[in-house]
């Protein structure tokens, strides 16, 4: 069963308007930037992952879909599994000379 008002993210806890309601916020999703103007920077990190190893892609401005698509070209190229959550590229394992070349092959600017 779901709540009549569900809790947002700017802090509301109660409101003694019967009629209240949370706004949904819009988010707009901005155009992709080509790769060559995109600042991508790549990390590894271990953090609330049971101490395993991954790398991270992160710093792409521009849709969902377009992320997701890179993230499957990455993972398909790194030959390893990973996703795509929060903005950001999750490899498994530490494959960040592989992730380096393809960035490089695709003219995708970089660091780290």
């Amino acid at each position: 069963m779901s709540k009549k008002n569900k809790p947002d993210t700017r802090g509301f806890v109660f409101s003694t308007d019967p009629s209240f309601r949370f706004e949904e916020e819009q988010q707009e999703e901005q155009a992709t930037l080509p790769p060559e103007k995109q600042k991508l920077i790549i990390t590894l990190d271990t953090r609330h992952r049971g101490g395993k190893t991954v790398s991270l892609v992160t710093g792409f401005v521009g849709q969902e879909a377009d992320l997701e698509e890179l993230g499957k070209k990455i993972k398909q190229y790194c030959g390893t599994g990973g996703s795509v959550k929060d903005g950001e590229i999750i490899i498994q394992g530490d494959q960040r000379p592989k992730i380096k070349d393809f960035l490089t092959k695709n003219k995708y600017p970089f660091r780290g």
